[in-house]
């Protein structure tokens, strides 16, 4: 079935009992046992849940996957995964990650035992040479947040398992609808569910899905243990949204390559980092391992400019963090979802000062641009 097909009817889509086209919310935190010691499979809801198992089976089918698992946020999601590794472990990490990423590693993993080298995940040759004998994952963002940078994932993970490492994709920028990391290769996809899966903008979630029932048996152990699950209600908010992602998906890429085409005429832009810009290394990788470029842009203004006073001249884009959502958002990284690296690391791996990130919503794209046209005349 095609993309399109598979949001409305792949995994658990109605209700078993009655035949509800919508799997109910079920809004319990345990389960009456008919047999003391026997197998039942809901127990309690921390455990095992109806309402997030439905979108468990979805997210799984839609990423072509073994098994999926709902966590309560995006970071609750890259926490479970870590939660693989234990003391003594090594990460080595694409150095462009999201802020949250890097504070996890460097404040609550570190202090652990467990350390991580982040490199540049576009040269293969210092992949490998960061690779060392304790390195047990290799975990990447493609497109990356904020630089849109995007990675050979058949490359990487025929590196990773060369060396019997688990390879890690943080899959939430391009969505399952523009990139199936784990048909090219890779061993666990992550979603911040908050962004183009949830798509509204009123719920936090986080997804994780495995390549192998042993992993699913692992991370499944993790989810149980530490508690951070999907709730009942955000789980049947977040079928509901995933129902209407490729729709959703197809026009945030279509307004995104329009806004791309008018920036790059715009005087007053510096630079562009977008994965469907022609005549770059991330471009010739996109085009062979993503349907779609994504919704997704960054942007430096011409030196000099007011980077302040654009984003809060702005009307339809609302300076805000977060992304993925069916409106238009700006921000700017340094201040906002990257702050807390350190600006030396920040501005070594490119993510300087000025850099805006924009989430392109699925409002009129000629809106949009005679938005951004009125913030440029004003700087």
């Amino acid at each position: 079935m095609d993309f399109e097909t598979r949001v409305m009817h792949s995994g658990i889509q109605e209700d078993a009992t009655t035949g509800a086209i919508n799997v109910p919310i079920y809004q319990t935190s345990t389960y009456h046992q008919q047999t003391l010691g026997g197998d039942a499979q809901y127990e309690y809801t921390r455990g095992e849940n109806p309402s997030r198992f439905a979108v468990e089976s979805v997210i799984a089918a839609l990423e072509q996957g073994q098994a999926g698992f709902a966590f309560s946020s995006g970071m609750a999601a890259i926490h479970a995964t870590m939660g693989l590794l234990q003391s003594g472990d090594h990460i080595v990490m694409a150095n462009d990650v999201y802020g949250g990423t890097f504070r996890l590693v460097e404040k609550i993993l570190k202090p652990l035992g467990i350390t991580a080298t982040m490199v540049d995940m576009a040269d293969i040759n210092i992949v490998s040479q960061a690779i060392e004998p304790a390195t047990k994952m290799l975990y990447l963002e493609s497109p990356s947040n904020p630089l849109l940078h995007v990675f050979d994932i058949k490359a990487l993970s025929q590196l990773a398992h060369q060396h019997q490492l688990m390879m890690v994709v943080d899959n939430t920028f391009a969505s399952p609808y523009n990139q199936t990391p784990i048909t090219i290769g890779a061993d666990i996809v992550i979603h911040s569910g908050t962004k183009y899966l949830g798509g509204h903008g009123d719920l936090l979630a986080g997804f994780v899905v495995v390549n192998s029932q042993k992993l699913a048996d692992r991370i499944k152990f993790i989810q149980m243990s530490t508690g951070a699950v999907l709730s009942p209600q955000d789980s049947y908010l977040m079928q509901r949204s995933i129902k209407t992602l490729a729709v959703r998906m197809a026009k945030h890429n279509q307004n995104a390559l329009e806004l791309v085409a008018y920036l790059e005429q715009e005087v007053k832009v510096g630079r562009i980092y977008f994965p469907g810009l022609i005549d770059t290394a991330d471009y010739e990788i996109a085009k062979t391992q993503m349907h779609g470029f994504g919704g997704m842009i960054s942007i430096e203004l011409q030196s000099g400019l007011d980077t302040k006073r654009f984003v809060e001249q702005l009307k339809i884009f609302k300076l805000a963090e977060s992304l993925g959502g069916v409106e238009s958002l700006i921000e700017v990284p340094a201040v906002m979802t990257h702050a807390s690296i350190p600006r030396a690391i920040r501005i070594e791996n490119g993510i300087t000062d000025e850099l805006i990130r924009i989430s392109v919503g699925i409002e009129s794209s000629q809106d949009l641009i005679r938005d951004m046209q009125q913030a440029f005349a004003g700087i």
